[in-house]
């Protein structure tokens, strides 16, 4: 018996379904359970961060005091938690200061062209020269030290970046045929910006978030460290970090637990960039068989 002929329906693959992003899950796993911890320190802690008892001073590990204290009796775990709060706050003010400024000058710039363009990329140039720390210090002698001053040079400083990749990604939606559709349309530059612009470069921004909030996570520990970033006694992890300097050999568990979060922290932000782009960039080949 011959066998039954197969119709072209049945020859045609099945969906491909997207394999899943390891990177992605991961980082997004660990900036989830980050932003939990930040959100439980605003109703519980199992001590008072700020509290100090002397007599339990520099003890390891217990069943009262799952970390153990540092040189001023207070609970460690107490102090990691409502770090986590101080860290979060940080990046999502200093990133929002980037986005709100950096994207569009970026948009402006890639629309425009010519001398707009050009004078926008310098000055992005001129302030790339400056980094966070050197802006902290600027606003820390105006100002004071303040986690309001390390968020805002923290900002100023990532400007630049989303500003070139927004310059970037508009630069490639610009030559888009829908765009040069709605241009001989007459259509507003505001309103191309608005409607065709951004939606596309959403991703790329994202992306830029999470990589950016990395950074700053990693700059308000150094500022914090140096004396210029969240003051005393409000506990940050880079603060936490620079109060075990003189029991690194005595204690080191003392600065092991800041300093594990904070290598926590990077380590997810960046993960949650490269899934990002694993899952939105369609050039890496995502999804084929």
């Amino acid at each position: 018996m011959l066998p039954a002929p197969v119709s072209p329906e049945t020859m045609k693959p099945g969906p491909v379904r997207p394999r899943p992003v390891p990177a992605l899950l991961i980082g997004g796993g660990i900036v989830v359970l980050i932003a939990a911890t930040a959100l439980l320190s605003l109703v519980f802690t199992p001590f008072d961060p700020l509290q100090a008892n002397p007599p339990v001073r520099l003890q390891g590990p217990s069943a009262e005091h799952w970390l153990g204290t540092d040189n001023l009796g207070r609970d460690l775990l107490s102090r990691i938690l409502m770090g986590a709060r101080i860290t979060l706050l940080v990046g999502l003010v200093s990133v929002g200061i980037a986005v709100l400024i950096g994207t569009p000058l970026g948009i402006w710039a890639g629309m425009r062209r010519g001398a707009v363009e050009e004078i926008t990329m310098r000055a992005s140039d001129i302030l790339l020269a400056f980094p966070a720390l050197l802006l902290a210090i600027m606003f820390a002698a105006i100002y004071g030290a303040s986690t309001v001053s390390a968020m805002a040079a923290i900002g100023l400083a990532s400007v630049p970046g989303f500003a070139r990749v927004a310059r970037a990604g508009t630069l490639q939606v610009m030559n888009a045929e829908y765009v040069l559709a709605a241009r001989a349309a007459a259509q507003r530059p505001l309103r191309i910006a608005r409607r065709h612009v951004l939606p596309n470069i959403t991703g790329m921004l994202l992306i830029q978030c999470s990589v950016t909030f990395a950074l700053a996570v990693l700059a308000e520990a150094a500022l914090s460290f140096l004396g210029l970033g969240t003051p005393p006694p409000v506990p940050s992890w880079g603060r936490m970090l620079q109060e075990s300097q003189q029991y690194w050999g005595t204690f080191p568990l003392m600065a092991l637990w800041p300093g594990a979060a904070i290598a926590v922290a990077v380590m997810g932000f960046n993960l949650l960039g490269d899934g990002l782009r694993d899952a939105l960039d369609p050039k890496l080949g995502r999804g084929k068989a």
